[in-house]
């Protein structure tokens, strides 16, 4: 099965920057999209950014400028370098990855990142 290793949170103070990584391994189905998402205490999971094979990507227009993601097919590897972090960014963030020809997705465990003074 699917397996999604998240690392790169923690505590950061405002303006500064943290870079989220994700690596999927042991899967059974070809790899589409890959993304991120975050999800605030209290609120709904909320897409960030995703990125195709092809490298085209997406972003939530509060993070557009700000946030950037980036893939390794060959080690099946997404990234989210995030930049200008704002209070408001804290969450804990989730990788996702979809199947290439099929509806599978899978999730990573979860990272937290806080942005704070």
């Amino acid at each position: 099965q699917l397996q999604l290793v998240e690392s790169g949170g923690g505590l950061v103070q405002p303006g500064g920057s943290l870079r989220l990584s994700c690596a999927a391994s042991g899967s059974v189905f070809s790899i589409g999209d890959m993304g991120w998402y975050r999800q605030a205490p209290g609120k709904q999971r909320e897409f960030v950014a995703t990125i195709s094979r092809g490298g085209n990507t997406n972003y939530a227009d509060s993070v557009k400028g700000r946030f950037t993601i980036s893939r390794d097919n060959a080690n099946n590897t997404v990234w989210l370098q995030m930049n200008s972090l704002k209070p408001e960014d804290t969450a804990v963030y989730y990788c996702n990855v979809r199947a290439l020809f099929s509806s599978r997705n899978a999730w990573g465990q979860g990272t937290q990142v806080t942005v704070s003074s």
